[in-house]
């Protein structure tokens, strides 16, 4: 289909009943950010390969040198900064996914979700009686009912990884009745990965038909869709694969696994961002980002909420639409904040995880 005749027919949608869901107003900056899903969720498209030739030519030195400038031109200091990092908690997926994880590490983990930040640093950023927690706890799907029964009643969203996880190398059989698993035992988010081998074969109906049934399986959960972007190889292979997991219902896209060579780097999530863009010129629909994977400072998740603030726009703050998956980052903005107070850094130690 021809940009000319994918603007007019998004014209007559426009006119017609309401398929085009409205951009959100904006909201005010120190407003609470909301925990439940309130938007509108995707329900993809026909696979359009058209639409994704028209996506096909990436330029990798031009998305290097946008990322460069974004993250050299702006610089946060002191009030907005705490403030920028209070932000970056609040979208947060705090993951734990490593082979000795126990149910007591799980419970531990959930209760530094509810309470993330010591009391005399609460009360010297004045935020007390303020729910600025993680939005979601990440975890494999045999704690998944342990993380729900420790976050029962605290809104803060219970997220399993799920598909074969992180390679997604089993029967989609298998795959699905592991979703399925995980949304009865009470997940409300699920991280699936796709088979990278789908993508370097272009064998695009295959995989927009996987993600679908992924889709299906997940019910009313939201699925959030992890491309392995340092399995793709090329910029132009993170593209299609987003526009591919767009279109088949993702109501996230996400770079990494965490298990790869190279996770999240900003020229793959500029990338991502922008066929982020392209979908909702399209469609209408919101989907959102998660970076994953080496994000374990301070400094690296304000260069992130900067690449959202300036390619997608405020509504991308917010973690209905944004999400940093993190395991270490937490303790690092804790630091962060006690010194903005203090003056002085602590050492990890003083800042208890799982």
């Amino acid at each position: 289909m021809s940009s000319t005749s994918r603007e007019a027919e998004l014209s007559a949608n426009r006119l017609g009943p309401s398929k085009i869901t409205p951009l959100p107003a904006r909201t005010a900056a120190n407003a609470p950010a909301p925990q439940a899903h309130g938007i509108a969720r995707n329900p993809g498209m026909k696979l359009d390969l058209g639409f994704m030739e028209s996506m096909r030519s990436v330029n990798r030195s031009a998305l290097e040198r946008r990322v460069a400038s974004l993250t050299k031109r702006r610089s946060i200091k002191a009030d907005n900064q705490a403030a920028w990092l209070l932000r970056a908690v609040a979208c947060m997926d705090l993951t734990t996914l490593n082979s000795n994880d126990t149910d007591e590490r799980v419970r531990r983990l959930c209760a530094k979700a509810v309470n993330p930040f010591r009391r005399d640093i609460v009360e010297g950023l004045g935020i007390t009686g303020e729910k600025i927690r993680p939005a979601a706890v990440c975890v494999y799907h045999p704690f998944v009912a342990t993380a729900v029964d420790a976050l029962r009643g605290s809104g803060i969203h219970v997220a399993a990884v799920s598909t074969a996880f992180p390679h997604g190398l089993t029967p989609l059989s298998t795959r699905l009745q592991e979703i399925e698993a995980s949304v009865s035992d009470g997940a409300d988010e699920i991280d699936v990965v796709i088979p990278r081998g789908l993508v370097f074969a272009a064998k695009w109906q295959e995989l927009y038909n996987e993600i679908v049934a992924m889709r299906a399986a997940c019910g009313e959960a939201h699925l959030k869709v992890i491309l392995g972007t340092g399995d793709l190889a090329t910029l132009r292979n993170v593209m299609l694969a987003s526009m591919v997991a767009m279109m088949a219902g993702a109501d996230f896209i996400k770079t990494s696994t965490g298990k790869e060579s190279v996770n999240a780097t900003l020229p793959v999530g500029l990338a991502m961002v922008r066929a982020i863009r392209a979908y909702f010129e399209e469609t209408g629909y919101l989907i959102g980002f998660k970076p994953a994977g080496g994000i374990s400072t301070a400094k690296a998740s304000l260069d992130w909420l900067v690449l959202m603030k300036e390619e997608l726009g405020r509504r991308w703050l917010e973690p209905d639409l944004f999400r940093f998956g993190a395991s270490s980052l937490l303790t690092d903005i804790e630091r962060q904040l006690e010194h903005h107070l203090t003056g002085h850094y602590s050492a990890n130690h003083r800042h208890a995880m799982a």
